[in-house]
């Protein structure tokens, strides 16, 4: 079986940390036996190539110094940010409509699985109708967003799902956002972890309890809240750490200031060997996500399931996808979003209480393996291709 993978990011060379998910997906359906290809738009002149034995073809849409349109930012924030840059929409989407014909012409996909179907699904469209390839879309949240800032997108949107042979969705939040669009049959298809699974040693405890936040610094991560909840608590017993950059980090450093926090460190950006010792060092994990002034929320909130993989009991928002991946009290805490004293009561009771966190880590190790397993991910996924193309 032949499938072609369409988004708008994929790593760029072996060390790109870009969708590590998108291209753990990639490669455990390649190793299931699928002859798996992906199409994704070229960065700065970037050419064709392979990653991890599967060949990425790269459309071209601009001269070089403009091919900036993906990657690094997602598409939406980019634009958000930079209006002009939606004109690199136009050529983006002629330019991937011909690539994706091309492709299908002289590859002869039996599927084409498009990720975020805004606009993805336009451009690989005319491929599946002419060459009656089966469609798979799969959704991830950030394109549903859209509607509510794009009036003229929610009738595209609802044209789309109707295309569509077959619909994934990264969460059960986003299930319900594609049905309130248009009735359709939706199939539960999240994100396992880049990570490979096994057993971590117990997370030593030092003179402070440690808690780690990592994420992009944007409004829809909540960390406002979580400085504001690092307050609450002891210094002399706990410590926050907060990885990552973003367009909110000067402002949540002035908040840090502003409040007199004592006990919270940003790290920056960490390269992965430094990031993987953080983990390591940590004694909780909290994403204290919330509804942004946009709209957006976490989809699924993958860095959970990594979190949890290191070991680490979590602390999460009861926002958006997160649901599916923290069942409160079974495999984790679920908190109010925008509550600097519910998460403080949270790390508070995790630190006092061992054995519940012991209890709450056994629940995340079934989670993980009962849903959030790349292998049985990919087997529903290829049951689906399977039926779609009559095997």
């Amino acid at each position: 079986m032949k499938v072609l993978v369409v988004g708008s990011v994929y790593p760029r060379f072996p060390e790109d940390n870009e969708v590590p998910w998108l291209r753990k997906s990639v490669a455990t359906l390649r190793d299931a036996g699928v002859e798996v290809e992906v199409m994704a738009p070229s960065y700065k002149g970037l050419k064709s190539h392979t990653i991890d034995g599967v060949p990425v073809h790269r459309f071209r849409y601009a001269v070089k110094n403009l091919e900036i349109l993906t990657h690094d930012e997602g598409a939406p924030t980019k634009m958000a940010k930079h209006p002009s840059m939606q004109l690199l929409a136009i050529p983006y989407c002629i330019s991937g409509f011909f690539k994706c014909l091309w492709l299908a012409k002289k590859k002869k996909f039996d599927v084409i699985h498009a990720h975020w179907p805004f606009p993805h699904a336009l451009i690989v469209l005319g491929a599946c109708k002419l060459f009656r390839i089966p469609l798979v879309l799969n959704f991830h949240g950030a394109e549903l967003l859209l509607i509510r800032k794009k009036k003229w997108i929610r009738p595209i949107m609802k044209f789309i799902i109707g295309q569509a042979n077959a619909i994934f969705a990264n969460s059960r939040f986003t299930a319900s956002k594609i049905s309130a669009l248009r009735p359709a049959k939706i199939e539960w298809s999240p994100y396992g972890s880049p990570l490979s699974s096994g057993k971590v040693p117990p997370h030593a405890r030092g003179e402070r309890y440690k808690i780690l936040f990592v994420g992009r610094h944007i409004e829809r991560k909540g960390i406002e809240y979580l400085i504001q909840a690092a307050k609450l608590l002891d210094p002399k017993k706990f410590e926050v750490r907060i990885v990552g950059k973003g367009n909110l980090t000067e402002s949540l450093k002035n908040l840090a200031k502003k409040i007199q926090t004592e006990n919270v460190t940003f790290t920056g950006p960490l390269s992965p060997d430094d990031l993987r010792k953080e983990y390591q060092e940590s004694n909780c994990f909290v994403l204290p996500a919330i509804v942004d002034s946009k709209g957006d929320t976490e989809g699924l909130g993958v860095v959970l399931i990594e979190a949890m993989q290191y070991g680490l009991p979590v602390v999460a928002s009861n926002v958006g996808g997160i649901p599916d991946v923290v069942v409160d009290g079974e495999t984790g805490i679920l908190v109010p979003e925008k509550n600097p004293e519910a998460l403080a009561a949270a790390f508070q009771k995790l630190e006092s209480d061992p054995a519940y966190e012991t209890e709450l880590l056994k629940g995340a190790e079934k989670r993980i393996n009962d849903c959030f397993n790349w292998e049985k991910i990919a087997k529903k996924q290829i049951a689906v291709y399977e039926k779609l193309i009559g095997k």
